[in-house]
């Protein structure tokens, strides 16, 4: 196997351990001295078997991915673009801090459950329900979890931004194993950081369009507060209350969330 087709997990599971065994291995020897203890866990014994070790070793990877788990459900979804969107919308808008911050991101995580339910089922039908019925083991229910996750990223993600990747990475172009998913054989450590970067260009694009409305009634109103000599009249005081009107006639959230959601190819 190639050191670079690895999980990253792997590697932080396999470096925590060799720190825990040397952290270990350096208590018991400055313990006998008296000048170093590592406390112990109550009701932890030592390790009697080969067995109890590899558990250990599961448990520490498992807390490994929990911890990576958020960066996970940020970039490996739908989340991205709709945080930033809903962002540019607050600003354009400039009702500064309404809707709070809590609203938006929960929003947010809600339209990314929303769009990515259909791959979410997939991967519990491929790989979590047959693991779980212990049909299938670990590592194959791994390698069928990523198929659906890598597919909706692929179709998201601008060709250009994987071809970046791939020439940074010195990859050459896949070999491909499925023609009617050729984006089957793209590595993993391509498909991310091409998406996440291509998530961020739509997303601003989506900004773009969300302000040039808003842009517009700001200098209108800038246009007439000047044409009446209204100089000392802030224009965000009038401006402000016209853009939410004009957001609150267009049924602006049903819009906004429709073209999100709709924006993600199937």
């Amino acid at each position: 196997m190639k050191l670079s087709r690895v999980p990253f997990y792997a590697w932080a599971a396999l470096i925590s351990a060799v720190s825990l065994l040397a952290l270990s291995h350096a208590g018991h020897a400055q313990g006998a001295a008296g000048t170093f203890s590592i406390p112990t866990i109550p009701g932890a014994a030592p390790a009697k078997n080969p067995q109890q070790v590899a558990n250990t070793l599961q448990i520490l990877m498992l807390m490994t991915v929990l911890t990576i788990a958020p960066s996970l459900l940020i970039m490996t979804t739908a989340f991205t673009r709709i945080v930033i969107v809903l962002s540019f919308l607050r600003s354009a808008l400039g009702t500064q801090n309404i809707p709070p911050n809590q609203v938006m991101l929960g929003l947010a995580l809600f339209l990314t459950f929303f769009v990515m339910t259909p791959t979410f089922k997939q991967v519990n039908q491929d790989a979590l329900q047959p693991y779980l019925s212990k049909k299938i083991e670990f590592g194959t229910a791994l390698d069928r979890g990523v198929i659906p996750v890598r597919r909706f990223m692929v179709k998201q993600t601008y060709k250009d931004d994987i071809r970046l990747f791939l020439q940074m990475s010195h990859t050459p172009p896949p070999a491909i194993q499925n023609p009617a998913h050729p984006e089957d054989s793209l590595p993993m450590q391509v498909a991310i950081p091409a998406f996440v970067i291509s998530e961020l260009k739509t997303g601003f694009i989506f900004g773009f369009i969300i302000y040039i409305p808003f842009i517009v009634i700001d200098l209108v109103v800038s246009t007439l507060l000047m044409s009446m000599g209204m100089m000392m009249l802030p224009p965000t005081v009038i401006s402000l209350p016209a853009k939410v009107l004009v957001f609150i006639l267009a049924d602006g959230w049903h819009a906004i969330a429709g073209s999100l959601a709709a924006s993600y190819r199937t």
